[in-house]
C-alpha cells in the first residue's frame, strides 16, 4: 500500500500531485464499488451451509476453551462487565463498519434483557441503504434511544470522545487507512475501554500464501470434478485460482496488515485465530457444492479441516481469522486457544517480496 522510493531521486511536485489524484480516483472507485455490492444486501454475512457445520465443529470450541460460550457471547461479555462496572454512566459503543446493525441490535436486545440498559451504540456505515434499514431494526426492537447513526468511510473516522468500547465485525479488512483509525481509537478507549474485533488476518485480496496455497493445490488434484464450481465467478475450475478479491472494491484490502497493526498498536485481553485451507472449500465461492446432509461432502470437510488445524498448530501455515479483545494499556497474558499467541499466528511477507 505504501509506495516505494524512487531509485532516480525523489519525485516533483507535479507529480506528487499526479499520483495524489490518481489514488484519490481509485479509491473513489473502489468506495462506489463496495456502495453498489451492499445496496440491496439486507444479509451482509449470509454463507453457505458447511460454513456453518464447519465453524460450530472447529472454530467454536476455540471460543468455548477460552472461556465464551459463542460469538455473541464473547461481545456480550465485555460489554456487559463494562456496563455493570460503572451501572450510572451512560457508555459509547462505537461499532466501525456496521453494516445492517444485526449484531448490535442483537447485543443491545440481550444486554437490556439481562440487566445493562447502559450501553449506547454509535454505529458508522458508508452506505447509506445500510444504515436506514439499522435505524429501522433498532426502533422495532424498541432501542431507539440507545442507538444513533452516521453515514461515513471509516478509513476517515476519528473517534469525537472517550469510548468504553469500540467493535469490528468483518469491516477492518475494508479498511485501507488502519493506522489512522487505530490510533483514533486507542485514544479514545483510554485506561479502561475495549476493542472488540471479528475480522479476516490472511494475504491482501484473500489470496493464499504460497505454503497455504501449495496445501489447497494438493487437495484440488485428488477432488472430484462436483465440488470444482465457482459460485461467485460462475464458472468450472478445473485447476483452483488464486482470486485476489481487492481486484474490485476493498474486499481484503490490507488484511494482511491488521494483525500486525493491531499487536502494534494495543495490547490483547482475548485472542482467538482459526482457520486458512479450509477457508476456500466453506465459503462463498466453493462452499455452496458441499451439503452437509451429505455424509460424503461432510468427509472432504472433515478431511480438511484436520490437515489445517494440524498445519496451524505446527507453525506452517497462520490463521486467517482473528476474534480478539484488546487495549489500549497492558494488562495480564492475554487468553489464548493453546500456544496460538498473537505472535506465533502473526504472518508477515517474506523480505523482498510484494504484497
Amino acid at each position: 500500500m505504501n509506495p516505494r522510493d524512487d531509485a532516480a531521486g525523489p519525485p516533483s511536485p507535479a507529480a506528487d500531485a499526479a499520483g495524489d489524484a490518481a489514488r484519490g480516483a481509485t479509491d473513489r472507485r473502489r468506495l462506489e464499488q463496495e456502495l453498489a455490492r451492499y445496496r440491496d444486501c439486507a444479509n451482509v454475512h449470509d454463507l453457505p451451509a458447511i460454513f456453518h457445520y464447519w465453524s460450530n465443529r472447529y472454530a467454536l470450541p476455540k471460543l468455548i476453551a477460552c472461556g465464551f460460550a459463542d460469538l455473541d457471547g464473547f461481545f456480550l461479555s465485555y460489554l456487559l462487565g463494562i456496563g455493570r462496572e460503572e451501572p450510572r454512566r451512560l457508555h459509547a459503543v462505537a461499532s466501525v463498519g456496521a453494516g445492517n446493525c444485526d449484531l448490535e441490535v442483537r447485543l443491545a436486545t440481550v444486554a437490556r434483557e439481562r440487566g445493562v440498559d447502559n450501553l449506547h451504540f454509535h454505529c458508522l456505515e458508508l452506505n447509506p441503504h445500510m444504515v436506514e434499514r439499522g435505524r429501522r431494526l433498532a426502533d422495532r426492537a424498541g432501542l431507539a434511544d440507545r442507538f444513533s447513526f452516521e453515514v461515513t468511510d471509516a478509513d476517515a473516522w476519528r473517534p469525537a470522545g472517550p469510548l468504553s468500547a469500540c467493535i469490528a465485525n468483518h469491516s477492518l479488512h475494508h479498511l485501507v487507512r488502519l493506522e489512522r483509525l487505530f490510533g483514533g481509537v486507542r485514544d479514545a478507549l483510554g485506561e479502561r475501554g475495549v476493542f472488540l474485533i471479528n475480522d479476516m488476518i490472511g494475504r491482501n485480496g484473500h489470496l493464499r500464501w504460497p505454503e497455504a496455497l501449495a496445501a489447497v493445490e494438493e487437495i484440488w488434484r485428488r477432488l472430484p470434478e462436483r465440488y470444482k464450481y465457482n459460485h461467485q465467478l460462475r464458472r468450472l475450475e478445473h485447476e483452483f485460482s488464486d482470486w485476489d478479491c481487492a481486484a474490485e472494491g476493498n474486499e481484503g484490502i490490507r488484511a494482511q496488515d491488521v494483525l500486525p497493526l493491531l499487536i502494534e498498536t494495543f495490547h490483547f485481553d482475548s485472542f482467538i485465530a482459526f482457520g486458512n485451507v479450509i477457508d476456500v472449500f466453506v465459503d462463498r465461492s466453493f462452499g455452496h457444492n458441499f451439503d452437509p446432509g451429505v455424509p460424503e461432502d461432510v468427509a472432504w470437510i472433515d478431511e480438511i479441516a484436520r490437515l489445517d488445524e494440524e498445519l496451524l498448530d505446527r507453525g506452517e501455515i497462520k490463521p486467517t481469522h482473528l476474534i480478539a479483545a484488546a487495549r489500549a494499556r497492558p494488562g495480564a497474558s492475554p487468553r489464548c486457544y493453546r500456544h496460538w499467541t498473537p505472535e506465533f499466528c502473526v504472518r508477515r511477507p517474506d523480505p523482498g517480496a510484494g504484497p
